[in-house]
């Protein structure tokens, strides 16, 4: 069995008029994530780290943001599509495991409805996702409340030879 691990990051900064989606959770807000697709920065980490695990590029070369295909894209079905892309190569999702930086607003209240989101796009149990806040104790773009950070971490195992 062959087991691969990958990471993944993004950020996007916040700005008036647009929902904040977090993990496919639209999560209540005055500000949310500006972004070419839905810019759920949760979602497009752990997409890289998945894409990284299996070799195969990241997020920008499979979705970029200069085709207008993925204007406004749901991010949940661009990750439903990685899956799927992992699946042609033979490997499955193990878990993934994400870090969100952000002051506010607190994402606990939230977490188990993206962890239960997440899992059902990743095609896993909710036990193998983990999501974690933290803040950037006014420090940087995540202190001043200017953006929102993800760092992700994906593990996959190799199914069937392609």
């Amino acid at each position: 069995m062959s087991v691969r691990t990958g990471i993944g990051w993004d950020s996007h900064r916040l700005v008036q008029g647009r929902p904040l989606i977090i993990g496919g959770v639209q999560i209540p807000f005055d500000r949310g994530l500006d972004g070419h697709s839905d810019a759920d920065v949760l979602t497009h980490a752990i997409i890289d780290a998945l894409l990284g695990a299996a070799g195969l590029g990241d997020i920008g070369q499979h979705f970029p943001d200069t085709d207008v295909a993925y204007q406004d894209a749901d991010s949940m079905e661009l990750l439903r599509v990685a899956v799927g892309k992992l699946a042609g190569e033979g490997y499955e999702v193990v878990n993934v495991d994400a870090v969100v930086m952000m002051e506010e607003p607190k994402l606990a209240p939230h977490s188990d409805q993206i962890r239960l989101v997440l899992s059902r796009a990743l095609g896993v149990t909710v036990g193998d996702v983990g999501v974690k806040a933290s803040t950037g104790e006014g420090m940087g773009f995540v202190g001043r409340g200017e953006g929102v950070a993800v760092t992700a971490v994906a593990s996959i195992v190799k199914v069937a030879t392609t």
